[in-house]
């Protein structure tokens, strides 16, 4: 095997084409551009629920409609697979740079546009920006380390979230201050450090398609199957989360910031699942990790709808924690699974669940217009407790030290 030298130089080796990564500066600042990279991908185009109050407003649309339009700017993540597919065989960093560009920039626009269905178009774009980004991003973070798999993706990882989680709060105060019109403004940071990212990213080989790599696809359906099973209920949950907590906050007479900052707590707080759940991955069953941490978000989402007030708070931050452990850890029995296609291994645990997950909401808005929000929120404790089951299914992988 070469050495993480070799690879990381772009050196010769006895056999390069076992080498994925082609050429990076260097490994730490590159896995840190990729960070940064998801923290703006992930930002730009999960800002949506903390200003969606002020969107059905400003743009006259129903709370019914509310499903219709997070699964506008969700359902792109079922193209993950199919870029992931191409991203493996074209190889190069055009992927992540094409997807954060289009996904953040996109995201800006939403300040400007004129009605419901140019909405719904530029939030599909919005998707499809992540969809490109995210699959060959995750297979150069995986190919960046010989040991610590588990703890480098989750370091990415923590970039998106860290993004999911600030974002919506820098997004409600641009609103405050400048009105939808200010969302323009968080396209700023992609364009002014662009050259910067460009200069870190690494460079994946491309990967033939072989016979070889058909037989893994082939032989791990089942077990694929039910990955995807589990990773599409945890999205609906997440998803169901981050829209209905701000419109409950807002129906309670809440200020738009202070919805923000329910989403903000919820997934800043939980990427120390995400490094938590990745480290512990590169120890002990990705399975028995996630058994666990599936059990615990039911009980303290269960916790945070009976209590109110500072408590409140402090059990979101642990609910955050304990949903986000097991991201790390689907991608990563994903791409076990499918050892020679680690981007569509990404892809379908990660954007074709999301897809899922995402036409999954549209039910939710009528349902939340004719029950409560209430109640759309004690039915994800249901789907937690269904998400567990589905995880007693899940193939036991790893660790698995090189």
């Amino acid at each position: 095997m070469p050495s993480a030298q070799t690879r990381a130089t772009g050196g010769s080796a006895p056999n390069a084409a076992a080498a994925p990564l082609a050429t990076t500066p260097n490994h730490v600042w590159g896995l840190f551009s990729m960070a940064w990279a998801h923290f703006l991908n992930d930002g730009g185009s999960n800002y949506l629920p903390a200003v969606l109050p002020a969107i059905l407003i400003a743009l006259d649309i129903r709370l019914a409609l509310v499903g219709v339009v997070m699964s506008a700017l969700l359902i792109g993540q079922a193209l993950q697979p199919a870029c992931g597919w191409i991203a493996d065989r074209v190889g190069g960093r055009a992927f992540v740079i094409a997807g954060v560009t289009l996904s953040t920039v996109a995201g800006a626009l939403v300040g400007i546009v004129p009605g419901y269905y140019s909405l719904l178009g530029v939030l599909l774009l919005v998707g499809m920006g992540s969809a490109i980004f995210h699959p060959q991003a995750l297979a150069a973070v995986r190919e960046m380390s010989t040991r610590r798999q588990g703890l480098y993706i989750s370091i990415f990882l923590i970039g998106g979230e860290l993004g999911r989680g600030l974002w919506p709060m820098v997004a409600a105060l641009a609103v405050e201050y400048f009105g939808l019109r200010g969302l323009l403004l968080l396209a700023l940071p992609t364009i002014l450090t662009m050259p910067l990212i460009v200069h870190e990213l690494p460079r994946l080989r491309a990967r033939p398609s072989e016979p070889a790599h058909r037989a893994h696809i082939n032989a791990n359906f089942w077990p694929l199957v039910s990955v995807v099973a589990y990773s599409s209920t945890r999205a609906v949950v997440m998803y169901s989360l981050t829209t209905f907590l701000p419109l409950l906050w807002k129906e309670q007479g809440g200020s738009l910031v202070g919805g923000a900052s329910l989403i903000t707590t919820l997934l800043t707080v939980g990427v120390l699942g995400n490094l938590g759940g990745g480290h512990l991955s590169d120890h002990f069953s990705r399975k028995s990790v996630v058994i666990g941490a599936t059990a615990l978000s039911a009980v303290f989402l269960g916790l945070y709808l009976l209590t109110g007030g500072l408590m409140q708070w402090l059990i979101l931050g642990v609910l955050g924690i304990t949903i986000f452990s097991t991201f790390p850890l689907q991608i990563l029995i994903a791409q076990d699974l499918l050892p020679d296609n680690r981007a569509l291994g990404s892809g379908l645990a990660l954007g074709f669940s999301n897809g899922i997950g995402a036409g999954a909401m549209i039910p939710l808005g009528p349902l939340a217009a004719h029950w409560s929000i209430p109640a759309v929120l004690w039915l994800n404790v249901g789907l937690t407790l269904l998400a567990l089951a589905l995880a007693l299914a899940l193939p036991a992988t790893g660790p698995r030290p090189e």
